[in-house]
């Protein structure tokens, strides 16, 4: 359980969503306007939860950034309030572009490719024993990856992503790992999303994105969700 109050999830809800957006730090001010405190009182908050793990100082910078336990936390707090996948814009063009494959292969590739449109993200999909990819410049292009180590090791991560899909099978309709929770390429600093469907390949095909740990949790989980049973839909209809 946390030790977190409820002024403090706040504030770190806040930081998670500002540092999605901006690619920057997040610093007391902009977090004092938000709430309407005092920046003292933001500064305070921020030590705490500094203290507890959840965000952390670049050390260039007089902004916080989420830690993965940062990000872990929020993306449980989001899961567990979501419990069914919204329809939104993003989903309305997954819907039209599902539609449009003639065969099973091409279905895959259309929804993998809306995804990589929507997130920003790279997408990717499993196809048989294959690992349809897509994106791989909007992955590269984050400000995040301007590490030459720091790409090496997302390369990593994508070179072993089907034969560890293959063997760990993630069982649930959308599983998120972040940062160190990646299996292979732990610091890349990058969140893998994906969701399990059923297809003529195989009962255990995997749609996803995977991007920087700073995303749009909320946003991506709910596409990435809604392209494994839109498309398991689409197979099956």
């Amino acid at each position: 359980m946390s030790n977190m109050s409820q002024r403090q999830e706040k504030i770190l809800r806040a930081v998670v969503e500002e540092y999605a957006e901006v690619a920057s730090p997040v610093g007391s001010q902009l977090l004092a306007k938000i709430f309407d405190v005092s920046s003292a009182t933001i500064r305070s908050e921020m030590a705490e939860l500094e203290k507890l793990g959840y965000i952390k100082q670049p050390h260039t910078s007089a902004g916080r950034i989420p830690t993965d336990k940062g990000y872990r936390y929020y993306v449980n707090q989001t899961a567990e309030a979501d419990e069914k996948p919204r329809a939104t814009g993003g989903t309305r063009a997954l819907t039209a572009r599902i539609g449009q494959g003639s065969v099973p292969e091409q279905t895959i590739k259309n929804t993998v490719d809306t995804l990589v449109e929507l997130t920003q993200n790279l997408g990717v999909a499993t196809i048989g024993n294959q690992v349809y990819m897509s994106g791989l410049s909007n992955l590269f292009g984050q400000p995040e990856f301007i590490n030459s180590q720091q790409v090496k090791e997302v390369a990593k991560l994508l070179d072993n992503l089907e034969p560890w899909l293959r063997e760990a099978a993630p069982n649930k309709p959308l599983s998120v790992y972040i940062g160190k929770e990646n299996p292979i390429g732990r610091t890349a600093g990058c969140s893998l999303i994906i969701s399990k469907f059923r297809s003529p390949y195989s009962d255990k095909s995997f749609i996803g994105v995977l991007g920087p740990t700073r995303q749009s949790y909320k946003e991506v989980m709910n596409l990435v969700e809604n392209a494994g049973q839109m498309l398991e839909d689409a197979l099956y209809a």
